[in-house]
């Protein structure tokens, strides 16, 4: 790279002053920042007064001001400080009644489960209440230690510095003037980013793709924020009710705390956009189908983990009992919903309300996507991406006694699609009903066993019963139990090239070829590759 003589000395004065200790402005180390920190830990390089003053002089000359909005949107000592004293445990389960005990117990205690798999249930606790846990479940039940402190993996999810300019800002100005940004990917998937950021990217990547891109709002949340959708496609034209848009959906957010499902549904729409024309099975799949990616399902929770509790699950819709706010969205869909008719708890992490699609943002995505078919729009597969245990779910949730009608078919593809991945990156993802529990094998015809978490008004069961929706999955991204919920921002790259290998193998098969078209899906993108290399 060429470096002109004039810019060399103010770049090589920033630097060097950049190595002193930050601004309050652009972030402080965690140990300075952490409430529980030692004397010791705070310990550091003395900055006199004089130098601190230079050294941010330097960078406003060359940088200009900073801003101090990223910044506010940085966790607060409280956030991390909450769970201070909080580990995550895992129980191996081999029986039902050992599934059934764990589950009286974790709603007893009101527990929040963050796992249950046919291998393993994870949970949340304070490391005081875990003896108190153990009284209520059989002596078969050992645990082991996953995450042994909670908060410092809290913090480690959050940006540890703010960047050098405010993203917000920078993507709402280059939106507004429809002029594209150089490196826009670099910037954004090299941290989580924050509800406003991400609003204004989204702006943006309209802004810079007009052609294929149409961004669109399909309602308010209950604290009235948009719930916004990015339409990717190469059909010009308005939609015609006789000729059906044949559309893939795929969201992300639906629960506030998993962070990797929104940036990986953000990092699809960022590679099917800057692909498209670049490479062919995408190029194709785009003329032949519109993708319509929702990155955000519940922008009040994700907001909230930004700013109060870092692993908020539900909506922030008030309920029935004030304290206890927020509906799970994901048991809020229409079909199957309560299917076991037993009344559930507002304080209970799985609420799915007191009736079907009371939770605004379940009823918004509904009514728009019902909307949509009636204007001509045929959704022929949905990609639900959450968080975390590496598993492609398929329908039904709410019971195991009901085989979906092209099961088969949704098996093979599933298969596939993890097949996909591991020829990527060598990641293993189980396939299975997303109606098992921890004990797959205990479910009879009735179903009638107490489950670790409630079944029904998933998601994708309503997709596939109301909607027609034949591909139907919910995919578990990355990891299996090490993070959790707390996954780094350097695993951003690695878990949305896995995503995209998905979506690859997904449009090959929709497109007829069977998932077997050529090695498109099996290796990851070159741009993918190149953002690995940047954040080295």
């Amino acid at each position: 790279m060429r470096i002109s003589t004039r810019s060399t000395a103010p770049a090589a004065l920033a630097l060097a002053f950049a190595l002193l200790p930050t601004s309050s402005c652009a972030g402080l180390p965690q140990s300075q920042l952490r409430p529980d920190a030692a004397p010791a830990e705070r310990s550091g390089p003395v900055v006199f007064p004089f130098l601190k003053w230079l050294r941010d002089s330097a960078v406003e000359v060359v940088f200009g001001k900073p801003s101090c909005k990223a910044k506010a949107q940085a966790p607060a000592a409280a956030i991390q400080s909450r769970y201070r004293n909080d580990v995550v445990i895992r129980f191996n389960v081999t029986s039902s009644e050992e599934e059934g005990a764990l589950a009286r117990a974790t709603e007893q205690m009101v527990l929040d489960v963050w796992a249950f798999t046919p291998e393993f249930v994870d949970i949340r606790l304070d490391k005081d209440d875990v003896k108190a846990l153990l009284t209520l479940l059989p002596k078969s039940l050992e645990p082991s230690i996953l995450i042994p402190d909670v908060a410092d993996a809290v913090w480690a999810t959050f940006p540890s510095t703010s960047p050098e300019y405010d993203l917000e800002s920078t993507f709402a100005k280059a939106a507004r003037s429809r002029r594209p940004v150089d490196g826009v990917g670099d910037v954004f998937f090299h941290n989580y980013q924050p509800l406003p950021v991400i609003e204004s990217w989204l702006r943006l990547l309209e802004a810079m793709f007009p052609s294929i891109v149409n961004m669109t709002s399909i309602g308010k949340s209950s604290e009235k924020r948009d719930i916004y959708a990015l339409r990717v496609g190469a059909k010009a034209g308005a939609s015609d009710p006789n000729n059906p848009r044949k559309t893939i959906l795929i969201t992300g957010g639906v629960h506030g705390r998993e962070w990797i499902s929104t940036s990986s549904v953000n990092y699809l729409l960022w590679s099917v956009i800057t692909l498209y024309d670049n490479e062919n099975l995408i190029t194709k799949l785009l003329k032949e189908f519109d993708l319509v990616f929702i990155p955000v399902v519940n922008p009040d929770g994700y907001e909230y983990t930004w700013q109060t509790d870092r692993l908020w699950r539900k909506s922030r819709q008030l309920t029935k009992v004030r304290p206890c706010r927020g509906i799970d969205l994901d048991h809020a869909f229409g079909y199957g919903w309560d299917v076991a008719g037993r009344e559930t708890d507002p304080c209970s992490e799985s609420y799915g309300g007191e009736k079907p699609f009371q939770a605004t943002e379940a009823y918004r995505l509904a009514k728009w996507v019902k909307r949509e078919t009636v204007n001509g729009a045929q959704f022929v597969a949905l990609l639900d991406l959450h968080s975390y245990s590496q598993q492609i779910l398929y329908p039904y949730a709410y019971t195991c006694s009901v085989d979906p009608p092209n099961f088969e078919n949704l098996v093979e593809l599933a298969v596939g699609l993890a097949k996909a991945i591991r020829l990527s990156s060598g990641e293993a993802y189980t396939v299975s009903s997303a109606c098992e529990g921890a004990v797959a094998q205990a479910y009879g015809a009735d179903n009638a066993q107490t489950r670790v978490e409630a079944s029904g008004g998933a998601a994708i069961d309503w997709f596939y019963h109301h909607i027609k929706t034949r591909y139907s999955y919910q995919i578990k991204v990355r990891d299996t139990g090490s993070y959790g919920f707390l996954l780094p921002s350097d695993q951003i790259v690695p878990t949305g090239e896995e995503m995209l290998s998905v979506l690859k193998y997904l449009g090959d098969f929709l497109l007829g070829n069977n998932g077997i078209e050529g090695p498109l899906w099996e290796q990851p993108s070159r741009h993918g590759n190149d953002l690995r290399r940047r954040r080295r």
